[in-house]
Formats: structure tokens, sequence, C-alpha cells
């Protein structure tokens, strides 16, 4: 029987500097934010879900204080990240065949829920062996959103929920206020205040400030999206039943699994995340049996800060992402071996990330707006490798220690979606949490290509 996750209190949150100001006195923010393409085509996405189980030791603090600690720190945070406190709004063009969105940042405020999983632990969460447990979902708020709902939901959301030793919290981040770059750069400056809380002399700045210029083609805005009605670009998306599992490589898995990637393409250009999604987009493509002609794709998020010419800020705030996918078929791709797959997804990413390539996409969609789909973008016949074990994911560490483990809520996934995150121990370790339906986990789990590079569970 599933626990129950029951609310204790609920209230919204509101920016404040506080002694944020990183040094000055506080600076009014832009009551507007306009929105880039990349993100107004997120807008019938899910929110971002991500979040840290933490095991608290004994001398913790009480939970009451460890509230506090969150809210005041989380009213400072997004005073810096004004858009996270704002509002989606939008405006119909004067012909009437389109509209206008744009975040009014009117400080509305993130919504802020204290909760208690009664007689769930750490260990119940984290269950090695097993799936991951369904009543993990219930840790994330304002679960089922699109992002278009940030018209009236918050585009911020946080649910802190107390468990027998621990506390799980769990965060929903509009993505089409930012991306995943933006996430984890608001959540490690959230904890970063957090933590010089313990110090009250210390002045609440962070050491990375985001940018919020946001970019656009040649510096023209608005942008204008051809629809009027929510029902012409927003699907709400219910996935088939799946099963949610999260598999562990060691760094010494990895590091042979790259090896062995490079020695069999005669290369040295191999990452070790194109080694992994090499491996990933196989074996799930030899789990689901299709037919030798059946065409399969393997698709990522290109990250194109670094890339543009000339560069966007290593901390712009925003969507700067758009997805990139190679095809061939489930023939060609068992045929060959590990390392031919890793140099299609190498090839990929070399010839979609050029600076004259992301212009031409975006000239393609600013010819053709669009707000993508998950069931017009993916398919079962495709693996999609979702967020990135780059990110500082594990530096978010609230005052109370470094968290034990990381989970997500069920935004986002489908058949075939694999999330990447740093393993606990770090050194290049990884983890991946693996989203298919019952049978296909089943068969994946006695694959012996994955048994053979995957770690066993601790």
């Amino acid at each position: 029987m599933a626990p129950v996750i029951r609310v204790v209190s609920q209230c919204i949150v509101k920016p404040h500097p506080g002694a944020a100001a990183n040094g000055g006195a506080p600076v009014a923010h832009p009551r507007r934010c306009e929105l880039s393409l990349w993100d107004l085509s997120m807008f019938s996405s899910d929110y971002i879900q991500k979040g840290h189980l933490f095991s608290l030791p004994s001398h913790t603090p009480h939970i009451d204080n460890v509230l506090d600690r969150l809210k005041t720190s989380l009213s400072i945070a997004i005073w810096h990240f004004y858009p996270l406190a704002g509002r989606l709004a939008t405006e119909v063009d004067t012909d009437g065949e389109g509209m206008y969105v744009h975040i009014d940042c009117d400080d509305q405020g993130a919504e802020f829920t204290h909760a208690a999983a009664d007689g769930v632990t750490v260990a119940d969460v984290l269950a090695p062996s097993d799936d991951v447990p369904g009543f993990v979902h219930g840790f994330f708020p304002l679960d089922g959103a699109v992002n278009y709902d940030g018209l009236t939901l918050p585009l911020l959301a946080v649910q802190v929920t107390e468990l027998a030793d621990g506390i799980f919290l769990g965060c929903s981040f509009n993505h089409a206020v930012g991306d995943g770059t933006s996430f984890w750069n608001f959540l490690n400056s959230w904890a970063e205040i957090a933590r010089s809380m313990e110090d009250r002399s210390s002045p609440r700045r962070i050491s990375r400030p985001p940018v919020h210029d946001r970019w656009f083609v040649d510096g023209k805005f608005p942008v204008k999206l051809p629809f009027t009605q929510e029902g012409q670009f927003v699907e709400r998306f219910t996935p088939s039943l799946l099963r949610e599992k999260m598999f562990h490589f060691t760094a010494q898995s990895v590091a042979r699994l790259k090896a062995r990637a490079n020695a069999e393409a005669g290369t040295d250009k191999i990452s070790s995340f194109q080694a992994l999604s090499a491996l990933m987009w196989r074996c799930i493509t030899r789990v689901r049996r299709f037919p030798d002609e059946q065409r399969t794709s393997c698709g990522f998020p290109a990250e194109n800060r670094r890339r543009l010419k000339p560069p966007l800020a290593p901390d712009y705030f925003g969507n700067s992402i758009y997805l990139i996918s190679t095809t061939t078929t489930a023939g060609e791709l068992l045929a060959h071996d590990l390392g031919w797959v890793a140099v299609l997804l190498n090839q990929c990413v070399a010839s979609h990330t050029t600076d004259a390539a992301i212009r031409g996409k975006i000239e393609r969609w600013m010819a053709s707006p669009v707000v993508y789909t998950i069931s017009a973008t993916f398919d079962k016949q495709s693996i999609i490798m979702g967020s990135s074990p780059r990110f500082d994911m594990y530096g978010c560490d609230f005052g109370w220690g470094r968290a034990v483990a990381l989970r997500s809520g069920s935004a986002n996934k489908f058949d075939g979606k694999v999330w990447g995150y740093p393993g606990w121990e770090g050194g290049g370790s990884v983890d991946l949490e693996v989203c298919l339906p019952p049978e296909g986990m089943c068969a994946l789990e006695a694959d012996e290509e994955f048994i053979d590079a995957v770690s066993p569970a601790g």
C-alpha cells in the first residue's frame, strides 16, 4: 500500500532582497521579461521536476527551523532570479491571428509546501534494487502541469516532505522560464544563500548571478506565435504504464565503455556520455525486438550558450537548447558495434551545434513557429537522453550536508526516456534513470551487453 503524503501547510514566498544586493543597495528589476523562441517552444512540455533526498542527522535543527531557513533563503534567491516569481501573460495581436507571451514580473511569488510522508524512510526512497517507488511522484508539486499553465500557476513551486529520518526537497520549475542549466544555477544559488545564513553577519551574495538579458535573433522581439487558443498548441500527454528505474555506472564502468567505443571506432573523439547513449540506444532497441527495417532515433538536447558566435554568458538565464537526433535502422544499429553507433552520435553533435547550424534552425523556426509536443516530437521506436551528468546536482548543500540521492517527478516521462545524473561518489560516475514499459524493463535487466556495463546495485 502506497504511503499517504499529506500537506501540512502551504504558502506563497515573495521575493525580498534582504542583505542580498551583492554589496550594494537593491536595484529594481524590470516588470516585464520577454520570451525567446527557445522559451516559447516549451509551452506544451511539463515543468522540470527534480529533487534531493537528504538524510538528516540527529543534531539537525527542528523542522520548523529548517523550513524557516528555506523560506527566507528562497525569498532572496527569487529576488535574484526574479522571473521565477512572476506569471505568464498573453497579448492577442491586433490582427487577431496570433499572440505574444511574456513574463509579468510583478513579484507574485513562488509556492512553498510543507508535506509529510508518515513512516517513510530514506531507505524506502532509495530502493537500490527495485524500481523508483511510485510515491516519489507525490514529493513534487504542480504534478501534471504544462508550462503554459504558468498563466495562473506559479512558475516555481517547492515541496519539503518530511520523512521518518530525512527530508525530500522537490522543485517544479517552469521550463519556459529556463532550461537545465538555468534550473541548476538557480538551485545551487538558493543553497548557497541558505548555507550563508549560518553566519548572520555574511551578506547573502551568490557566486554566479544570473544574466537576464534574453537573446533574440538580430535583437528583434517580441516573438509572435501564430495561435490564439490554448487548444491549438497545448497537449496534455498521458504516458502508458511505465517502470522507472535507476541504474548506476561507476567511474571505472564509464571509462571502460568510453575506451571500448573509441577503440572500436578507431578514434579518440567519443565522449563518455556519447558512449553511454550509444549503449542505451542499442540495448533498448534490442529488447524492443523491432524488424531490421524499422527506423529508430536517439535524441538529446543540445545546449547553445557557448556555441553561438558571439557566445552567450555561461549563466544566461532562460532556455538555450533544442533537440538534435540521429537516425538509422534497427538492423544497422545492432549489426554494428558500439563504436559505430557512438560515431553516429558524435557526428550528430558536430554537425548540429555550430553557430551556422544553430542559426539555420532558428531561421526555420521563425519562419514557421511551433510549440513542441511529446506526441509529435517523440516516438516509441526511439530514445531521448535527457538532462546531463555534468550539472552540479550534488553541490546543492543547504546547510545540513550533501544529498544522498537525486530523483525526479512524473514530468516529461515516456517510453524510451533516459535521464542522466552524476553518480553520488563523483569522479565521473553516472546514474541513469530509465523509463520503459514493464516488459521492456524486464528484458533490459536481462540484456547481456547492458548487464556487462552497468554496475551492481548497492
